[in-house]
């Protein structure tokens, strides 16, 4: 039998060890600019051209390398970081396997300038594909200057599958806010196609935070300090009223390094039990300082989860943390005895003589004598069929005969009456098509199987979609001006997304103007969504861009109609005329899909006379 286990060469080795590390443009910025922080640089400059996939530059002031570890840096398992194993659970830097330099130079071009500051000359290394292609004296400044080119150059199915770069950039944006949020202290700059992004100088943290993402936050943070024996929690969390849907900033971070955390993220949502409305966010950016052997963050390849030995205890510790900064800084609502223009209420005198009501009645009236000397007091019938629109259900024609028999029992004259109300009624529910509005949420309607239901919301919403994808598809939207315009402050990862998706905007009816430093002018908006938040409305539709992550055209606008469907459909709750009902039945049966939302949510549902009659058996 022949031997079929060989050993990989390292240049595959590398190469599967890079899927795990190097996943897009955002991976190398990740590593590179991890690694300048942990040789201690002061100022760090990150240069990417078409969201790096052509070139990403990262040079740092740090300590820089000798000749012979510029050389070995690139050899896989080399780090400076470890010398045993016990190593590993007492690590505060950021990359420590030894992974990263070889992944990078095992998918792309890498060209290194790095020099120490006590020497005088430094070295110049050119890596591609894994392989080693020259060592050579050069001068440089001191720290170290990579140049990763071509990513992906040798493997064209990985690089086949990299995003649009609106969607790579943003993810190198997104990246870079982290690095950047835990690390004031250092200068941080990023250019894209040499045009200027960021420019952090070293500053608090609370300026750094304000920094990336805008000033107007600066109102917002409630300040959170404890320090127990397990664990030091500090940072910023936002006030109740703050609160959003979606598009929150929400950050965890242990010992310098970003995390995910599911469990905390309850943890702090749960402090906002009552004081937020069900199904809101909350913006925090939340410090961990604990020891690091009581944490292990090498449970995933890109180390965003981290395990903690105690984290219930930790559970219970940051959610009283939170609650103390909303109780100290009086964030929690308490109650408002407002005493203006309220009337002025006597107090009560107990000298004063009571009198009992006294109690007024005809005692010559019969409700069955008929008299030309009595006269009825008149009916508005009309208002009392618009008080019956406002209750929960309109009147069916079934129980308009119902109550025509009981009104043909009365007297001629006394039937006359109700006879002339319930025409009017059947009048009302004939112009509605016999359709029924209950609970001011479903639509009834008879069809030969049986009754049908309609979610009016949904059915409003499928109707606008396919509203707003014609006019997007057509250019053909309308906007609305605004009397003031309303300005948007968006963070850098969130402008890249709100320029890819401008031109959709534009064709539902949004106007905007780019006034710089992350602001936009709201000038006009899509007819028909009046009343509703303009700023909101394209933050919400940029969040759920950047949470989609398709780049195919059709799908971010499928992606922008289904937003702005959402937003500007009929509320559950909203009582409808009876026309307002026939126009949407009507407008949904002319869908070519009126049985599902954009979004898959049922909208049509029939219960059969078969099931219906078994109710009553």
């Amino acid at each position: 039998m022949s031997d079929v286990i060989r050993l990989l060469p390292d240049s595959v080795a590398n190469q599967i060890a890079a899927g795990e590390v190097i996943q897009r443009p955002a991976s190398i910025v990740k590593e590179l600019v991890e690694n300048a922080i942990d040789a201690e640089a002061s100022n760090i400059y990150v240069l990417v051209t078409d969201a790096g996939k052509t070139c990403i530059q990262v040079i740092d002031d740090g300590k820089g390398m000798s000749e012979t570890d510029a050389r070995l840096s690139f050899e896989r398992h080399a780090t400076s970081k470890i010398r045993e194993a016990s190593d590993l659970f007492a690590l505060r830097t950021m990359g420590f396997r030894g992974e990263a330099l070889a992944s990078i130079a095992a998918v792309a071009q890498v060209e290194l300038k790095t020099r120490p500051a006590s020497e005088e000359v430094g070295t110049k290394i050119v890596i591609a594909g894994s392989k080693f292609e020259s060592q050579e004296v050069v001068s440089c400044p001191k720290g170290s200057n990579f140049s990763v080119k071509n990513l992906f150059f040798n493997i064209p199915a990985r690089r086949k599958f990299l995003k649009a770069n609106s969607t790579e950039l943003s993810n190198i944006l997104a990246e870079f806010e982290r690095i950047a949020l835990v690390n004031p202290d250092v200068s941080l700059s990023l250019y894209s196609n040499d045009a200027e992004v960021f420019n952090l100088p070293a500053s608090s943290l609370r300026q750094r935070i304000l920094s990336v993402f805008g000033k107007k936050l600066n109102q917002q943070l409630l300040t959170v300090d404890v320090d127990t024996t397990m664990i030091k929690v500090s940072g910023f969390v936002a006030k109740p009223e703050t609160s959003r849907k979606k598009g929150m900033h929400q950050y965890f971070f242990v010992n310098g390094r970003y995390m995910r955390h599911p469990y905390f993220h309850k943890a702090v949502m749960d402090a906002y039990e009552q004081l937020i409305p069900a199904g809101d966010q909350i913006t925090y950016f939340l410090y961990f300082e604990v020891d690091p052997a009581n944490i292990d963050v090498n449970i995933h390849p890109t180390k965003t989860e981290i395990k903690f030995e105690n984290e219930q205890a930790i559970w219970q510790i940051l959610a009283a943390a939170v609650k103390e900064s909303l109780g100290k800084f009086s964030a929690v609502p308490s109650i408002d005895f407002d005493t203006v223009d309220m009337p002025d209420i006597p107090a009560f005198e107990q000298a004063a003589p009571v009198e009992s009501p006294k109690v007024h009645y005809n005692s010559d009236y019969n409700p069955f004598k008929s008299s030309a000397s009595y006269s009825r007091p008149s009916v508005n019938w009309e208002n009392l069929y618009g008080g019956l629109q406002k209750a929960d259900t309109h009147i069916e024609p079934d129980t308009t005969d119902h109550f025509s028999d009981v009104a043909h029992t009365e007297s001629a004259e006394t039937g006359s009456v109700f006879s002339s109300a319930f025409n009017n009624t059947d009048h009302a529910v004939e112009k509605a098509n016999q359709h029924l509005q209950i609970k001011g949420r479903y639509i009834l309607t008879s069809v030969k199987s049986g009754l049908m239901i309609i979610d009016q919301h949904r059915a409003h919403v499928r109707i606008l979609f396919d509203r707003y994808i014609t006019q997007i598809t057509n250019r053909q939207g309308e906007g609305q001006r605004v009397l003031f315009p309303e300005i948007i402050q968006l963070p850098a990862s969130e402008v890249v997304v709100l320029e890819g998706i401008m031109d959709d905007l534009s064709a539902v009816g949004f106007e905007l103007t780019n006034l710089g430093g992350g602001s936009f002018a709201v000038n006009s908006i899509p007819s028909g969504v009046e009343g509703l938040d303009p700023v909101q409305l394209v933050r919400n539709m940029v969040h759920t861009a950047m949470e989609k992550g398709n780049d195919v055209k059709e799908e971010i606008q499928n992606v922008l109609a289904l937003t702005l469907s959402k937003a500007a459909a009929i509320v559950y709750g909203q009582v409808l005329t009876p026309d307002e009902i026939t126009g949407l039945v009507d407008n949904l049966f002319a869908c070519e899909t009126p049985n599902y939302t954009p979004d898959g949510s049922v909208v049509i549902s029939t219960i059969k006379d078969d099931d219906i009659n078994k109710l009553f058996k």
